[in-house]
Formats: C-alpha cells, structure tokens, sequence
C-alpha cells in the first residue's frame, strides 16, 4: 500500500515537458506581457522577461525591491492571467518546516488508534516480548503515515497541483535563515523528500515567484537558484498606466496631475515614499470624492492616504503648492 501510494504521486521533473500545461504555453515575452495587462498588470518588458524565462526555464523568481512597488500583486496577476491557482507562503521568523510543507493530522491519527484498538490488542495477545509484538504490528503503524493522514501546507500543496501553479512565497527576508536552506531542495528540484513516504515530485513545476523588501540579505545559494527580477518604482509613463489599467473611472488630465505630483513626491526626504499601491489608493479616493482637478486643499486633506508617517506629513504639507505647480509642467526632478 505505501509503495502504490508512493508510486501515485511520485512525478519526475525530467519528464514535465511532455505535459501540455498553462504556464508554458507562451510563445513570446510580448505575450506574457499582453496576458498580464488583460488582468489589469501593466509590465514592462524586464517584468514580462522575467515571467516568460521562469515559465521556459523553470526557474524561480527572486523579486526584489521596496514595499507596495507590486511584487505580490504579480503573483496574483500571473495566477489569474495563467488560470493556475495561488498558492501563498506568507514567511515570517520561526517559519518551520512543518506549517510551510506539510504536517501529520495526528488528532485523525489519534481518531483512528481509539476505533482499531481492538484490532491491535487481538494482533499482540498472546505475544511473548515486546519485540514479537512490535512484529505483529509492523505495518499497520505505517498506513498511520499514509498519504490520507498528511496535511498539505503551502509548499507540499503547490507540488501536488496537476496542472501547475503559481507559488508566492512572500517576504522571505523575513524568514530565518534556516527556513531559507531547507528552501533549496524544492527550488532546485520542485521535490520534497517526505522520510515516511519518499519523493514527492512537481509533475508540473510550479511557477515560483520569492518576494523580497531587503529586510536582511539572503544567501547566495538561494539566489543562485532563481533568477533576479527587481521592481522599483515606475516612471511617469509607466505609473500613469498602471493608474489608468487599475482606476479607469479617473479623468486623464486629473491622472496626469496625480501622477506627476507623486512623481516629485518621491524626490522628497522622507521616511517612506509613496509606493504605487498608495497612487492607485489616492486615485480611487479621488474618484470617489468627484474631484476633477488638483489642488492644494484637496491633497492636504487626502494626502494621509500617500504619507504613513505624521513627520513626513508635515514635512510635505508646506510644500504641497509648489509641489503642484511643478507637476504641471516639467520633470520630475524640476
């Protein structure tokens, strides 16, 4: 039973390309990129190259860069714009192996020992030591670490999905060191080694993105397995078409002001600069106001919503005129 249960699940990685699957039917880095806009994710070409040489390579993606720039938001895009299902590692200090690849169901285990307990006491009576009753035994205590009593977390679930999957494994900066190690054998193989079962291979390798704000530097084994993508903050371009894909209700001329207003914003000293998430936050909120144009009240009473901390507040509150008349007309950096 343990070798047909084993013999079921087992997947070679080697053998994956002859499987017709979603995450590698694109044909172009244009593609990807087109895909990814339909659900609303305007990538540039680094992103979409990123995206389409993980998916042909299979290679995990090391996505690095500030917080709320949309390197979670990616996972989520590609999911959908792939029709995989998300499967989401949240890291955090102490992370172990037991809640992010798998756990025995030990109270089921526990169930079902009350519910054969005449069953094993029949097996061992008349048993005349310890040794001849554990002979008796043998076997049964092995269907007890079977596949119907392994609970799947994250990383075990994303391998076991047939068709493939998009596996986020957020902030592992945030992750100990040691999580971080016992990461490479399933990065560099797609396979878990489980010691009751055996082997537990990808039949599709799942599409691995690994979310990174550089809370602490990560291993140079961990990045040798993946490639590197680092998202920073957009330009204006790029930020005003994110806006417009994601707040299509704003008027241009008003998504023209908004942009280029947090384009200087971001030339600003502060103690956290506004990331894209907080644009997109401050475009709906605008939307909803029925605002149709910029002006100095209206961002002093909205501009919590680009700000997080009171000093940098009101470090910007008296600059916010001028802030204004820039974004009307010149660079970013005028």
């Amino acid at each position: 039973m343990h070798e047909q249960c084993v013999a079921g699940m087992r997947r070679h990685v080697e053998n994956s390309s002859t499987v017709k699957d979603p995450i590698h039917n694109n044909s172009s880095v244009d593609s990807v990129a087109t895909r990814l806009g339909e659900v609303g994710y305007i990538a540039d070409h680094r992103v979409a190259l990123a995206i389409y040489l993980a998916q042909n390579l299979s290679k995990p993606v090391l996505v690095e860069g500030p917080a709320g720039v949309g390197k979670t938001e990616l996972a989520r895009a590609a999911a959908t714009a792939f029709g995989l299902p998300l499967v989401r590692l949240q890291c955090y200090e102490g992370l172990d192996e037991s809640k992010a690849l798998y756990e025995w169901k030990y109270g089921k285990q526990l169930l079902y020992t009350q519910i054969f307990k005449d069953t094993f006491a029949s097996r061992v009576e008349g048993a005349g030591s310890f040794e001849e009753a554990m002979s008796r035994l043998r076997g049964i205590d092995d269907a007890f670490f079977s596949e119907q009593f392994l609970e799947p977390r994250p990383l075990l679930r994303a391998l076991q999905q047939e068709s493939g999957a998009v596996l986020l494994i957020d902030e592992i900066d945030k992750s100990d060191q040691e999580f971080e190690a016992f990461l490479l054998e399933i990065l560099a193989d797609f396979a878990v080694t489980i010691p009751e079962i055996g082997t537990i291979a990808a039949r599709v390798p799942p599409l691995v993105l690994l979310t990174s704000n550089n809370a602490r530097n990560l291993g140079d084994a961990l990045k040798r397995r993946c490639l590197h993508l680092h998202i920073g903050y957009p330009d204006a371009e790029l930020e005003a078409r994110i806006v417009a894909a994601r707040v299509p209700g704003l008027e241009p001329t008003l998504r023209s002001a908004l942009v280029g207003f947090v384009q200087r914003l971001r030339y600003v000293e502060l103690k956290k600069l506004p990331s894209v998430s907080e644009t997109i936050d401050w475009a709906r909120a605008l939307v909803l106001l029925g605002a149709n144009e910029l002006d100095g009240e209206l961002v002093r009473e909205t501009l919590g919503l680009l700000l997080k901390y009171e000093a940098d507040v009101e470090a910007v509150t008296p600059q916010i005129d001028d802030l204004i008349a820039r974004a009307a007309g010149g660079s970013a950096k005028n």
